[in-house]
């Protein structure tokens, strides 16, 4: 099974990615994670890649559709994938296309992970962290017994530069801005699925695989 997940930061991709990768039995394909093995492997484009992240600028479309076939053409790609982070913008979805139809491959769905805008920014701004210890805590899902404080040494936990209220509803207003024009054009496709992540993850499992008309 080839399948896309999409949603926006918080919606739970990378959680519900790797639960549904050992369901189906398709490895989970980020492109961070394709990034860093490009990298660490010492690849010709992950050399490139490298380049790109040292200096501080953006991998080209050309360039991460690149690594990402690369990716999809390794063994224990066969049976399918389910990708996370890609593609994120029409010229790689046209390319990712291309490349499968040339295969005489197609994509089975793309999966939405559809969550208010109040639950995501409850999400992505409860989290806490401790600056001495490193523990992680969230005020909502996860909180520490005393408030504010870290429960391994007592010291106070602070929030992160990402995870203000500010920063997040940058980081929602981009998502929205580039990702709509992909829901559009998998909609047109019928490729699109729409699941409802406000849910707690098994919840947001079953109503996947449900979709997907699969077992779990």
């Amino acid at each position: 099974m080839r399948l896309i997940l999409l949603g926006p930061p918080g919606a739970g991709k990378g959680t519900q990615a790797s639960v549904l990768s050992g369901l189906l039995g398709v490895p989970h394909i980020s492109t961070g994670d394709i990034f860093r093995r490009a990298i660490q492997e010492g690849t010709p484009l992950g050399k490139k890649v490298e380049a790109y992240l040292k200096s501080g600028g953006l991998v080209p479309d050309e360039l991460t559709v690149e690594i990402v076939k690369e990716r999809l053409s390794q063994p224990d790609c066969q049976r399918g994938f389910l990708l996370d982070g890609f593609p994120r913008t029409i010229p790689q979805a046209q390319a990712l296309d291309a490349w499968l139809e040339a295969r005489g491959e197609k994509l089975d769905a793309v999966i939405n992970l559809q969550v208010s805008e109040e639950e995501l920014m409850a999400r992505l701004t409860g989290r806490r962290i401790c600056p001495q210890c490193g523990a992680t805590y969230h005020l909502k899902y996860d909180p520490p017994q005393r408030d504010e404080i870290c429960d391994r040494c007592g010291s106070p936990l602070i929030q992160r530069e990402d995870d203000r209220p500010e920063t997040v509803s940058k980081r929602l207003a981009t998502y929205r801005q580039q990702t709509q024009p992909l829901i559009n054009y998998y909609k047109e496709r019928n490729l699109l699925k729409g699941v409802d992540g406000n849910g707690d993850i098994q919840e947001v499992t079953q109503s996947i695989i449900q979709m997907l008309g699969v077992e779990k």
